[in-house]
């Protein structure tokens, strides 16, 4: 069996990305032992973005947005996500 390396101690999240970008986990993890994790209440990242919209475009986005009863915020992030794993799928 393989000695493993021991992992560092990272200062910071982009400490460990650079760290894990550069280095084969198989080197430091033994994932034969591995189980399966459950995170159901991590919430992904998100970024803030300014979106300039035509104001009848906005207007009909709020309507729907209402006729849902969603915040129109929430009623983009679900019409991306349709469109986007739509063109994916193609």
């Amino acid at each position: 069996m393989k000695k493993l390396k021991k992992i560092p101690k990272f200062s910071s999240e982009e400490q460990e990305r650079k760290f894990w970008v550069k280095e084969d986990s198989v080197n430091y993890i033994d994932w034969k032992n591995a189980k399966k994790a459950s995170f159901p209440n991590l919430k992904p990242s998100t970024k803030t973005i300014s979106l300039r919209l035509p104001e009848s475009l906005f207007d009909d986005l709020k309507t729907l947005a209402n006729k849902r009863d969603v915040p129109y915020q929430s009623l983009i992030k679900i019409i991306l996500k349709d469109k986007i794993d739509r063109e994916l799928r193609m």
